[in-house]
């Protein structure tokens, strides 16, 4: 095989209590990528997109996590790509790492899979830490392996799958920019131990809700007394968007990643549509330009297209 094909989905990061550690795969959108075995030892890049990225592998994500395939072979092969991203870079629905997860899992598919799932996941980290500027896979993990999935840790690298019940997402895109740094640089330096508490507790029990399939109990998880309340000035509306969401029969959700992107979830896809017409209501309001999804949660992660 000298050429394969792939899709490579969305994702929503740290869901609501899960701050860096837990995350969930979209349906759509997802980037289009084909990789090509080469008989150079390069990697060379081609983007059929509008986004103007950078087609230096160095500087280009999905060319560093097949460079650092590379450095970790020895034999005169390389690859080229073509990358179609429908994800737009800075959405917080894990442009990024879907661009990463796409470029190895398509190499590595090429090398008659020869390295593991988790190395996999190591080389895509490497790509998404030139974005990111941090070693984080909350949005890796689940484009790689599909539906919800917690990091326990990422040194060592430790992923684990989580069972969960049919749900769908309705995320709203403002078309708007937040810095992942800034986002991150607002971040307490330090947080209250009884919100510390609650924090654990709530993701404990959303695990344990997604594993039981209690609707209710995910939607009374899904609340944040540390991230939230700092990041929400950073979207317009957040606050009324949130509500409306919640009024069309939501069962809970926030900010995907560090934004400008808010996703909610429901349990199914008659209520996920109302949550979309809520939203949309909402931002047809204002003069700020918007995308919507809606989607199951998507239990494949990144597809190869046959």
């Amino acid at each position: 095989m000298k050429e394969i094909s792939v899709l490579a989905p969305a994702t929503v990061a740290n869901v609501v209590c899960g701050f860096d550690c837990l995350g969930f795969a979209l349906e759509n959108p997802c980037d289009e990528m084909t990789v090509r075995l080469i008989d150079e030892r390069k990697v060379r890049i081609k983007h059929l997109d509008k986004f103007d990225l950078p087609t230096d592998p160095e500087k280009n994500i999905a060319g560093v996590a097949l460079l650092a395939i590379l450095d970790s072979i020895d034999e005169t092969l390389g690859f080229e790509v073509e990358i179609t991203k429908n994800i737009k870079p800075g959405s917080g629905i894990g442009s990024s790492a879907a661009s990463a997860v796409g470029a190895v899992v398509a190499a590595n598919k090429l090398l008659n899979d020869r390295f593991s799932p988790l190395e996999v996941a190591e080389f895509a980290m490497i790509g998404e830490q030139l974005a990111s500027q941090g070693r984080h896979a909350d949005n890796v993990a689940p484009c790689l392996f599909g539906g919800f999935v917690l990091v326990r840790s990422t040194n060592p690298l430790d992923i684990v799958s989580l069972d969960f019940p049919p749900l769908f997402a309705t995320v709203i895109h403002p078309q708007i920019e937040i810095k992942t740094s800034y986002a991150r640089e607002i971040l307490p330096k330090n947080v209250p131990f009884k919100d510390a508490i609650r924090g654990w507790s709530n993701l404990g029990a959303l695990v344990a809700a997604l594993s039981k399939s209690d609707y209710e109990l995910i939607s009374r998880s899904l609340e944040d007394f540390i991230v939230e309340p700092v990041r929400k000035v950073l979207i317009p509306h957040f606050d009324v968007l949130k509500a409306a969401s919640l009024k069309a029969g939501a069962l809970g959700g926030g900010i995907s990643g560090s934004g400008p992107s808010v996703f909610m979830l429901s349990e199914n896809l008659e209520t996920a549509q109302k949550v979309e017409n809520a939203m949309r209501e909402i931002y047809a309001q204002t003069k700020i330009d918007f995308n919507v999804y809606v989607s199951e949660v998507n239990a494949e992660g990144v597809k190869i297209i046959e």
